[in-house]
C-alpha cells in the first residue's frame, strides 16, 4: 500500500469517517423528529364548494370526513363519491407535499439512502 493512503477509498482518515457517521446519525434523528411533527399535523381539503371536507394526518390516514346533508342526493350518488375522492386525495397530497418539503430541507435536496423522502 502506498505511503499516506488509507483503507477508506479516499474518504480520509478514521476521524473523517467517524465525523460522517455522527452527521448521518444526526440527520436520522432530525428526520425522526420532523416525521413525528408531520404525523401529528392535520391536512384539510374540501370539494364541491365545501360540501365535502376531508382531514388526514401526516401519515396520510383519513381522520375525519364531513359531508353536508344538502349534498346527499340519492339520485346522484356518483357526484358525492367523486367529491369524497377528490377531497381525500387533495388532503393526502398536501400531507405528502409537506413531508417532501420538510425532509428535502434536511437533505438539501439530495436523495440519501435510508432517509424517507
Amino acid at each position: 500500500m502506498a505511503k499516506g493512503r488509507n483503507n477508506f477509498g479516499g474518504f480520509g482518515g478514521g476521524m473523517n469517517m467517524q465525523n460522517m457517521m455522527k452527521q448521518a446519525q444526526k440527520m436520522l434523528a432530525e428526520q425522526e423528529k420532523i416525521q413525528e411533527e408531520l404525523n401529528n399535523k392535520i391536512y384539510e381539503a374540501s370539494s364541491g364548494g365545501g360540501m365535502v371536507t376531508a382531514k388526514v394526518n401526516g401519515a396520510c390516514s383519513l381522520t375525519e370526513l364531513v359531508i353536508k346533508p344538502e349534498c346527499v342526493d340519492p339520485e346522484d350518488v356518483e357526484m358525492l363519491q367523486d367529491m369524497i375522492v377528490s377531497a381525500v386525495n387533495e388532503a393526502v397530497k398536501q400531507a405528502r407535499d409537506a413531508e417532501e418539503e420538510q425532509l428535502g430541507r434536511l437533505t438539501g435536496g439530495l436523495n440519501i439512502p435510508g432517509l424517507k423522502l
